[in-house]
């Protein structure tokens, strides 16, 4: 009962309800929250301090950046859950408060779009200079097994690496990707090697235009770090995987290298793999083992998930 009554403390005040409210929307720093509700930057941390210390938004700190969700595994989880679907959908202060957010998500995604155009030619020389890509692609031949693949769906496929790394291996491959450079990129080296097997199309990975469990593997490929909402991206994964099929998600471990979020519009500074191990089994998938590369300064986790086999 402690633990009701201090959650409804915290959100029984105008400004920390709508606060709530977007954290349920996906991670937000502060200086967003700041630009959302044109409040002070001392008001608006002063609110998201007793919403944190209520158990109802959970706060991570990203390098010199710091940001705020709400909460998936405190007592008040479920509480804070409740509150924001308690919200009238017509109310006009949610409202003018999520068309701003659209605003802020639609500047991340421009920032993004705009990298990827001047990157799109040498994509796969700065991802190699992470990891060495010849290592990457036998841990993940390692994981998969000797086995056929089936159908692959590789989501945020950018030059189509894994689809022609795969292409022997798969009954057919889908890429999805939302930059026309990536993707002309990608149709380019499909050509140049003669796959038949293969395609691209242009989608965005929270909304795929694909059926429902149509595929046996799918591959998140240091995607969910350009991601403004992981969980959403790993469930919408989940939801073209058939019955037995698996999900590999690649990506950095935790790390501090702030000049990957200024020079190359990173999001997300690495994820542990309690965080990853609990959007896959909020999306309905089973851990897998996993595993990690190690490099310097940057270290690579693989994670690996499957869908249960009664699960459509």
């Amino acid at each position: 009962m402690e633990t009701l009554l201090n959650g409804l403390r915290a959100a029984g005040e105008p400004t920390r309800l709508r606060l709530l409210a977007l954290c349920a929307h996906g991670e937000l720093s502060v200086s967003e929250l700041v630009r959302i509700l044109g409040q002070s930057q001392p008001r608006v941390s002063r609110h998201l301090k007793l919403l944190v210390e209520a158990g109802l938004l959970e706060r991570f700190r990203e390098g010199a950046l710091v940001f705020y969700r709400i909460a998936e595994k405190t007592d008040a989880a479920q509480l804070a859950r409740t509150l924001v679907d308690l919200i009238p959908a017509n109310d006009a202060a949610l409202a003018r408060d999520l068309a701003r957010l659209e605003s802020v998500h639609e500047e991340r995604a421009a920032a993004a779009a705009r990298y990827f155009e001047r990157v799109a030619e040498s994509w796969d020389e700065l991802r190699a200079l992470y990891l060495p890509q010849a290592e990457l692609e036998r841990a993940l031949e390692e994981m998969l097994g000797e086995r056929p693949l089936g159908e692959l769906v590789d989501i945020g496929t950018g030059t189509g690496s894994l689809l022609r790394l795969f292409a022997g291996r798969i009954e057919r491959g889908v890429g999805i990707d939302l930059s026309h450079e990536m993707l002309n990129v990608a149709r380019s080296n499909i050509e140049r090697a003669g796959l038949r097997n293969v395609h691209v199309r242009r989608g965005d990975m929270y909304a795929l235009p694909l059926d429902d469990a149509a595929f046996d593997l799918a591959t998140l490929h240091q995607v969910l770090h350009y991601a403004a909402d992981p969980r959403a991206a790993i469930r919408e994964a989940a939801r073209v995987l058939r019955p037995g099929g698996r999900l590999l998600v690649v990506d950095f471990a935790p790390h501090a290298q702030e000049r990957l979020r200024s020079e190359h519009q990173h999001l997300r500074m690495g994820f542990a793999d309690e965080e990853i191990r609990r959007h896959v089994e909020d999306a309905g998938l089973l851990w897998q083992p996993s595993r990690q590369l190690a490099g310097d300064p940057l270290s690579v986790s693989i994670w690996q998930a499957s869908k249960p086999a009664g699960l459509h």
